[in-house]
């Protein structure tokens, strides 16, 4: 008896070898490819210094006082907060003794926050990632409308109209920092009028190696829906023509903002509404991040390749 494989695996065979055709001759085009999709902005952290054509370090306090939900501490554009070597990028959080001043705040703690200088309507986003393990850390993956009226971020100055949620918050992935079993858990969230805050929408999934191995995160968003989705697992869609909470008022400018352009953010708060209590003997942590890359539809929809499937025959 001989494993006999389908015409869909000669066909899956010739589209592997165009694949890597195409690798060797388009530069932007890395180990991970789906069908139908084309890989259009990426970072691989293969410098020893940010790119600041592809990041803003984001570190203007947007309010008097400090960071929004509770925060604890400053970002900051200094190299002790944002290090890329070995082929990753790290952002690290601090504890600073004496306090760290800055806009006339003190703060205990430093961290940083980047936003992608590129912004997008649907596709696919991969973000590898290794997260804290330190209680009190807040690690976030994620994503804002690009019309958000915030002081200080990048967009803000030419595009900043709207106010948030009504802009869209995309989650990609989060972790809180309140008790050690948090540390085993990601979340993926929504946020819109309808639901954000105490009322965001999202689900979670079980990691508990997020803190020691490196885990990719992501969302595969159309005009439809947004699927998040851990080492290509998906454990969350929402769609608000399905989803429970959303399903009686449907799609409307309150439960769908997802039409437009949505921009990138890294980085660690410290404490806050996630982070929690930051334990006293704190002094720093880091998420470590190999590469960001940003998928968008090319001629086809699934960005899924299915592994070709022999068929038996018992005739030989």
């Amino acid at each position: 008896m001989k494993l006999r494989y389908t015409s869909l695996t000669k066909n899956m065979a010739l589209n592997a070898i165009v694949l890597v055709i195409g690798f060797l001759f388009n530069p932007l085009l890395t180990n991970a490819q789906y069908a139908g999709y084309e890989l259009v902005w990426s970072d691989e952290f293969d410098g020893t210094v940010i790119d600041d054509t592809k990041w803003f370090q984001q570190n203007q306090l947007p309010q008097a006082g400090g960071w929004y939900n509770g925060e604890l501490q400053h970002y900051t554009d200094n190299s002790e907060n944002v290090e890329v070597s070995g082929g990753t990028l790290k952002i690290i959080a601090k504890a600073e003794s004496p306090a760290y001043v800055d806009q006339g705040v003190s703060r205990d703690y430093t961290s940083a926050r980047l936003n992608s200088k590129h912004a997008f309507t649907y596709g696919r986003v991969d973000v590898r990632a290794k997260l804290p393990a330190s209680l009190g850390t807040w690690p976030a993956i994620w994503m804002l409308g690009k019309d958000i009226n915030e002081p200080g971020g990048f967009w803000n100055e030419t595009y900043g109209t709207t106010g948030w949620p009504a802009i869209g918050e995309i989650d990609i992935m989060e972790q809180k920092g309140i008790v050690v079993a948090d540390k085993d858990e990601v979340l993926g969230t929504i946020h819109t009028n309808a639901n954000n805050g105490g009322t965001a929408l999202g689900g979670s999934t079980s990691l508990t190696t997020s803190t020691t191995s490196f885990h990719t995160y992501s969302i595969i968003w159309d005009e439809n829906e947004i699927q998040f989705l851990v080492d290509d697992i998906e454990y969350y869609t929402y769609n608000p023509e399905t989803d429970p909470a959303t399903s009686v008022t449907g799609r409307t400018a309150d439960t769908w903002p997802f039409d437009s352009d949505q921009y990138l953010l890294l980085n660690i708060a410290m404490g806050g509404t996630l982070g929690g209590t930051v334990p006293a003997g704190f002094t720093e942590d880091q998420m470590e991040v190999d590469y960001v890359r940003v998928y968008q539809i090319d001629g086809a929809t699934d960005p899924i390749v299915a592994a070709a499937t022999p068929t038996l025959d018992e005739s030989e």
